[in-house]
């Protein structure tokens, strides 16, 4: 059986067509659709959980806070972190450190990451600034986390990804509470 020039570049046309169409679509979709977006982390609540302070040993203070953040993952593959630490600092100084076990995120699924952090009394008293802070009432912090990890769509394309995180917390000791603001990217 022999098969004519004809029917060969007809083949090779449609296939040709197919192909293209094939890539187009491909190109859109991931440039649309499978373009990876930027995790939107929100601090759902930061408690005062205890503020002790031994007024004969002011050395003696420990802070402890409970921090509730979500993080919402908009994009359509999922995003597998590894462990990790949040690092709280005050005016620039490292006070406390908290670990966040590895885990994951569903495609355009979200995760409520909860942490206890305590920040220890005798390394805020070696700031100059605190007895200022505290005569306002207001105390400031900063927390910053990184997640390193890889985003997966459709359990196929992986593609290493880091998720950086900071909250700026400032904590009412006459009100008893504590607030913050969170800002978020991610590097592909």
């Amino acid at each position: 059986m022999t098969i004519s020039r004809r029917t060969l570049k007809i083949c090779c046309a449609v296939t040709t067509i197919l192909l293209i169409i094939i890539i187009v679509t491909a190109v859109t979709l991931y440039y649309t659709l499978f373009k990876p977006k930027q995790p939107i982390i929100t601090t759902q609540e930061v408690t005062l959980n205890s503020f002790t302070i031994n007024v004969f040993d002011v050395t003696d203070t420990n802070i402890t806070l409970g921090v509730k953040v979500t993080v919402k993952n908009p994009n359509y593959g999922g995003f597998q972190y590894e462990k990790s630490t949040t690092y709280m600092s005050y005016r620039g100084d490292v006070m406390a450190e908290a670990p966040i076990l590895e885990d994951s995120i569903p495609a355009r699924g979200q995760r409520n990451i909860s942490t206890t952090v305590l920040v220890v009394g005798k390394k805020l008293i070696t700031n100059s600034n605190f007895f200022k802070d505290m005569e306002s009432k207001v105390l400031n912090l900063t927390s910053s986390t990184t997640l390193k990890g890889k985003a997966i769509v459709l359990k196929v394309f992986k593609k290493k990804a880091t998720s950086y995180s900071t909250c700026d917390i400032s904590i009412n000791f006459v009100d008893n509470n504590a607030t913050s603001i969170c800002k978020s990217k991610v590097k592909f």
